[in-house]
């Protein structure tokens, strides 16, 4: 996030206790992601989930954790394609545990282990690679619960 900018854009959605930060160009599919994950844990395939942010989000660093607020005036909005904007219930800040960046050009089939991080703010968190034109919904649920070997 450069300095200045009040906000970036990004989706957001806690996820148990960490929230998960949806990156991606324009069309990429954030919002729909979010709503997504807001839907696998009303169905039982994660815990808790409630939207954050969707669009705008702001980022802060506070005591080597980074934190995410939904922009004000887009707080409890999602939009959806097709049905445009729906309020959904929301929670107003979450502390980032894991960065999704979608439309990636990087993503890897088997990604090595520095792709697997990135610096934020100079907070260090997980990061998942998403290739375009992928469902990121499977493939960020195979992260959240890996499957036991």
């Amino acid at each position: 996030m450069a300095a200045g900018d009040p906000t970036v854009h990004a989706s957001a959605v806690l996820v148990g206790a960490r929230a998960a930060l949806i990156r991606g160009p324009s069309g990429s599919g954030k919002s729909r992601l979010a709503w997504d994950l807001v839907t696998a844990g009303r169905e039982g395939l994660l815990p808790f989930t409630r939207l954050i942010a969707d669009d705008r989000a702001h980022l802060e660093s506070r005591s080597g954790r980074l934190l995410v607020r939904p922009a004000q005036a887009l707080a409890g909005m999602l939009e959806i394609h097709g049905l445009g904007i729906l309020r959904v219930e929301f929670e107003p800040v979450g502390v980032v545990g894991l960065v999704l960046d979608l439309a990636a050009a990087e993503a890897a089939r088997s990604p090595d282990e520095k792709a697997g991080r990135i610096i934020i703010d100079g907070v260090s968190l997980p990061r998942l690679a998403v290739a375009a034109g992928a469902a990121p919904l499977p493939i960020v649920l195979a992260a959240l619960h890996p499957p036991r070997r």
